[in-house]
């Protein structure tokens, strides 16, 4: 489990080029890999839809700047977050690899 420590530095600090996020190599992080999936399929969607973080957070319950630091790589989302995100959008973010890749 990532604790502790694990988390110090956020999924996006963790990529080769923080600066290439969502695409970023996470190579040896494979949370932090599932995180940037979420990202993508995320941003993806926004973008598809073209929803702003204001609107997500409308439709979502989740706050606006949670939902932008979820695309930007910023933090850890927790369970309930995601969840949340995946109702208000009736789309899944999970991966269906646990390295991130592997589509949905």
């Amino acid at each position: 489990m990532v604790g502790g420590r694990g988390r110090s530095r956020s999924p996006r600090e963790l990529a080769d080029d923080p600066e290439n996020w969502p695409h970023a190599d996470l190579s040896g992080h494979p949370a932090a890999a599932v995180v940037q999936a979420i990202a993508a399929t995320l941003q993806a969607v926004m973008t598809e839809r073209r929803l702003s973080f204001r609107r997500l957070a409308e439709i979502s319950g989740v706050n606006r700047q949670t939902v932008n630091d979820v695309a930007a790589g910023r933090c850890w989302p927790d369970v309930a977050t995601i969840a949340q995100l995946e109702v208000g959008l009736a789309v899944r973010l999970w991966p269906a690899s646990p390295t991130g890749t592997g589509g949905n």
